[in-house]
């Protein structure tokens, strides 16, 4: 069911309405749409943890408003000191995807200017202004992104062909288009991609669960595909192209995204495949220098040993679940932002569309 105050038209998993944010359970698609409301950023920051609500960009999104929401509701005397705690609260909610914590920091700089430039009776009402405008610029702002980076990243693709993704980089995972998804949208409106292979995304099949959910939406031809199925599809020559999203990007192009990713950039570069990283430009982290230095979150074995809560691993298994891989810049043909494509060297042309898009700002 669509919340009050959704947009119609354009697929988005977050909502703010006043006081609560209405959050698209991604745990219950595609079974059923079902809306979460959170009224606090520690009801945010389960959302997140739980991946209720999951993509960089999207988090960074939900961080912002979790912010929105203390700055409402918390009282005067201690409002910048309750929003420095919910900050801290939500950083912590997930370690690798760069955009929440650039986000959370983006909307904590905000506050503290507001509160530091108001007389101090007046301080509180600044800052009740100022949250909550700043987290709707970073929703809108992500927007834009995205459908710029459809633009660039379509203009990269020179015939029609069939392209292979993995996770979801779509409208879920972000404000709204998608990142690597958005590419694809846009070139097939453009008629540059006729089929989409979507691996499945084992553990947590983002693919076969969302990715799938929004190319049927959409009406636009997709075959879902195990993850061990992808070198084959390329030893055939059916893979024109692979398009991936980021969760953050380090200063020399390594990058993480979702588990598997790597093994992909291997494939498509043993194959002479062209390899795209999409992202915008918050998910690049020049104080991040190589993809070593990137923290790995590793979530729970269940979530490996179950499928859709049955058990599919004799009773006691113990399974590693590293939730994200690094790809070396190395393997990667270009990077896709919303201030210009990067390619190598990456430290410096990614150095450059980070200046031009702070600039466009």
């Amino acid at each position: 069911m669509r919340p009050r105050g959704a947009r119609r038209g354009r697929l988005t998993p977050l909502v703010m309405s006043g006081r609560r944010l209405r959050v698209l359970d991604q745990l219950a698609l595609p079974a059923r749409e079902r809306w979460l409301s959170c009224r606090d950023a520690r009801s945010v920051a389960r959302a997140i943890r739980d991946m209720n609500v999951r993509g960089a960009p999207a988090i960074g999104v939900a961080a912002g408003y979790g912010l929105a929401l203390e700055a409402l509701r918390l009282p005067s005397p201690r409002l910048l000191r309750g929003l420095e705690a919910a900050a801290r609260l939500l950083r912590s909610a997930r370690p690798t995807a760069v955009n929440l914590m650039w986000a959370v920091d983006r909307v904590m700089a905000v506050a503290r200017k507001a509160a530091a430039r108001t007389a101090a009776r007046r301080g509180p009402e600044a800052v009740r202004i100022a949250v909550p405008a700043e987290a709707r610029a970073i929703e809108s702002e992500d927007l834009a992104a995205n459908l710029a980076m459809g633009r660039l990243g379509a203009a990269l693709l020179k015939r029609r062909m069939a392209v292979l993704t993995h996770c979801n980089t779509g409208a879920l995972a972000t404000a709204g288009h998608g990142t690597a998804l958005g590419v694809i949208r846009t070139a097939y409106a453009k008629g540059r991609v006729s089929l989409v292979y979507v691996d499945e995304t084992r553990p947590y099949l983002q693919g076969a669960r969302l990715t799938a959910w929004e190319l049927k939406r959409d009406r636009i031809p997709f075959v879902l595909i195990t993850d061990n199925m992808a070198g084959h599809f390329m030893k055939l020559g059916k893979v024109g192209a692979v398009l991936v999203g980021a969760d953050r990007v380090a200063a020399n192009g390594d990058f993480a995204n979702k588990i598997g990713t790597y093994s992909l950039a291997v494939l498509a570069k043993a194959h002479g495949i062209p390899f795209y990283a999409v992202a915008p430009t918050s998910t690049v982290d020049l104080g991040t220098r190589t993809g070593g230095a990137i923290p790995i979150e590793e979530r729970s074995s269940a979530e490996v040993t179950r499928v859709a809560g049955r058990e599919i691993a004799p009773k006691g298994t113990r399974a590693a679940h590293p939730a994200f891989d690094v790809t070396p810049a190395r393997l990667v043909t270009a990077i896709v932002t919303e201030a210009g494509v990067a390619r190598a060297p990456y430290r410096s042309t990614l150095s450059r569309l980070l200046r031009k898009a702070r600039a466009g700002k």
